[in-house]
């Protein structure tokens, strides 16, 4: 049977689970301090989100996102929110974590080749999956990261009684990045926070992206000063009945193309292209902007400017990049 959205008893066992595994992590790691080298110097804000918080080691963890998966768990928390197309249509969110650990987040699902190349401007972050097509295993290996799975890291995942496999498995952060001692802090990847373009800006109240199988809809708050995230229609929330919400939200436009893996079912994995240069939508305070994004390589963070070259900000809080075909 086909479910489409775990109910009150799900959503109260995943959240008695979550309690769980807070109270049995060790006070350091509620703090979001799970290892990684020294504090740096900083002005005392994040370089993802642009809020108050020290440099910490960074985690990506590979969420799940079609119908059976929802409502996820920590996502709310993270700094920084990708949206990726993957087979058939459908999406996926890779979230990076740093100033803000909570205890679950999930579901957990496979890795693709495209988190390789987005995840290298953060230096050697670690990476939580449930897995990969056999033949990019070594590709991941050899990637600049450090691999955190089951298999490699069994205490740092936890399953779900309230729903079926594949869609039931979490991981902690702390014990992730307790498995990956050296992970990279946080550090610059092109993001600028402050006040918003003078002129420029077209008022919004919704924006939509949509993939062959997948809708993502982003409605202002005028109250919340967000934009609160709508998933194939319906309304996002976590396990614990937090609205997802962004304070900016970037529509970038990249080329997404056939990779060289396929899935199970022999579907072609879409490999999007995070280099380069190109347009983007950057929504923010209830307008949307016209932006030029580059990112010249790999290793370098994406910075966007306005259509005349002056630097974007970006408002303070968590941001969602959206990926979309150019």
């Amino acid at each position: 049977m086909r479910v489409n959205r775990v109910g009150g008893a799900g959503r109260r066992a995943l959240a008695v689970l979550a309690a769980a595994v807070l109270l049995a992590l060790p006070a350091c790691d509620s703090e979001g301090d799970g290892g990684g080298g020294g504090k740096k110097k900083t002005d005392g804000r994040s370089t993802f989100t642009g809020e108050p918080a020290e440099p910490r080691p960074v985690l990506a963890v590979k969420i799940d996102n079609v119908a059976p998966a929802r409502p996820q768990t920590g996502v709310d928390r993270a700094d920084v929110v990708y949206v990726e197309r993957v087979e058939a249509g459908l999406s996926r969110i890779l979230a990076i974590f740093s100033s803000d650990l909570p205890p679950l987040v999930g579901p957990v699902r496979s890795a693709r080749e495209s988190d390789l190349d987005l995840l290298r401007q953060f230096g050697r972050p670690a990476l939580a999956y449930s897995g990969a097509q056999s033949r990019l295993e070594p590709v991941i290996d050899d990637a600049p990261l450090y691999p955190i799975t089951p298999g490699r890291a069994p205490d740092a995942f936890v399953r779900s009684g309230d729903r079926a496999a594949p869609h039931n498995l979490f991981v902690r952060p702390a014990a992730a990045l307790r498995a990956a001692p050296d992970a990279s802090d946080a550090k610059d990847i092109g993001f600028h926070f402050g006040a918003a373009p003078a002129s420029g800006g077209r008022p919004v109240q919704q924006e939509t992206v949509r993939y062959p199988a997948a809708r993502f809809g982003f409605s202002w708050s005028g109250e919340q000063k967000r934009w609160l995230v709508s998933m194939d229609g319906t309304p996002a929330a976590t396990t614990d009945g937090k609205r997802l919400a962004a304070a900016t939200v970037v529509i970038q436009h990249v080329d997404i193309r056939d990779s060289r893996f396929r899935d199970r079912w022999g579907s072609v994995s879409p490999f999007t292209d995070t280099t380069g240069s190109g347009t983007a939508e950057v929504l923010r305070d209830g307008k949307s902007y016209q932006a030029r994004w580059v990112r010249p390589d790999a290793e370098d963070g994406t910075e966007f400017t306005t259509p005349s070259g002056d630097e974007l900000n970006f408002a303070r809080g968590q941001v969602w990049v959206v990926y979309t075909p150019r």
